[in-house]
């Protein structure tokens, strides 16, 4: 699940990530974090200026691999930019 929010404030898009313990232990949830931030790393010029991405990692992203959280994240960007463009 993905959540994106614009603020007044301009500056570099900001990602957040919520991944609770259903995830799994600590060292899971520390690689599912480390794989989400490389992924959100390549998707920076595609979020405007000023935006925070809240993104929150679900129990099956523990067994994803990068590319699956890649295929993911870029699925959740695309529907979510094109909401913002309409909107």
């Amino acid at each position: 699940m993905t959540s994106l929010l614009s603020s007044s404030e301009g500056g570099a898009p900001r990602f957040g990530f919520i991944i609770s313990k259903q995830v799994g232990t600590a060292v899971v949830r520390n690689t599912v974090r480390r794989r989400l931030k490389a992924v959100c790393a390549e998707f920076l010029d595609r979020v405007p200026e000023g935006t925070d991405v809240v993104i929150r990692a679900l129990p099956a992203s523990a067994t994803a691999d990068f590319w699956e959280l890649r295929a993911g994240v870029d699925r959740c960007l695309n529907r979510l930019l094109a909401e913002s463009v309409r909107a």
